[in-house]
């Protein structure tokens, strides 16, 4: 299960089938991983939200990854994932907009035979 931030959104998350969200859009997105069943699909939720999580699985521990951390933990634990009171700044150069910058890297609308 990915859980990603608007800044987020165009990493992993859009790379298991999750969309691209708005930097404004003050918002979570949950991704499934590969899931078994055709019914289980990415969703927006707002980000005052607290996403609570049990695990369930064969085995008596789980990786659990947090941007470039990663911890093994008991699967008893129940993790809880929740927005913070401050803010970070991030740079932002004149070079484009957020839409130009996606159609750039995504080459969306470029004829790639010319």
């Amino acid at each position: 299960m990915i859980v990603s931030t608007p800044t987020g959104s165009t990493g992993y998350n859009m790379s298991c089938g999750g969309p691209i969200v708005f930097p404004e859009s003050g918002s979570f997105v949950i991704t499934p991983i590969a899931p078994h069943n055709l019914n289980v699909r990415p969703i927006v939720i707002p980000d005052s939200t607290v996403v609570s999580f049990e695990v369930e699985g064969r085995g008596e521990e789980m990786i659990c990854n947090l941007d470039a951390r990663r911890a093994i933990v008991s699967k008893e634990i129940q993790l809880a994932i929740k927005r913070e009171q401050f803010e970070v700044s991030l740079v932002r150069l004149n070079e484009g907009s957020f839409l130009s910058t996606l159609r750039s890297k995504l080459t969306w609308g470029y004829d790639k035979r010319n």
